[in-house]
């Protein structure tokens, strides 16, 4: 680019510049308005995202529901909560917890049928993942909490 044309440009922004900031003088506003100061500091630690609301499936909410919330309860990124589909669970599955929950982990495809035949309006824009972990786990065994540390932590990108 010759060196005239962008001398014009140039001579344009500083124009344009000098005519707001009089204008803005005029009016009584701070024009800009980040101060050369406030753009030549550090910036500031982003603040961290919300944690996002997870709600983890079973039957019965005995021990594999309540082990991937136990697994996942301390991590920054995350709330938690475990339910249950059958009426007998200890905490059975409510349409409060279902609209708490960004995201759904249900353990078995039976879980999450039962979930979209009672609340399908409710779960249309909710990712439901089915981890296909057996009823043959007790509660935090070695094994379960390896295999939901492992899926939990793919699915979500976390760890």
């Amino acid at each position: 680019m010759p060196a005239e044309f962008k001398r014009e440009k140039n001579w344009k922004h500083l124009y344009m510049r000098s005519v707001k900031l009089a204008r803005a003088k005029q009016l009584g506003l701070e024009y800009p308005r980040v101060t050369e100061a406030q753009l030549t500091q550090e910036p500031e630690e982003l603040p961290s995202p919300a944690p996002t609301n997870v709600l983890f499936v079973c039957s019965r909410n005995q021990w594999r529901s309540p082990t991937a919330e136990q697994v996942w309860r301390k991590h920054p990124a995350l709330c938690v909560r475990s339910a249950g589909t059958s009426p007998n669970a200890k905490h059975p599955v409510s349409v409060a917890d279902l609209a708490w929950a960004q995201v759904i982990f249900v353990m078995e495809e039976k879980h999450k049928s039962r979930l979209l035949a009672a609340y399908r309006r409710l779960l249309d824009n909710k990712p439901i993942h089915v981890l296909d972990i057996p009823d043959e786990y007790r509660f935090m065994d070695p094994e379960l909490v390896e295999l939901v540390r492992e899926s939990v932590g793919a699915i979500l990108g976390l760890e």
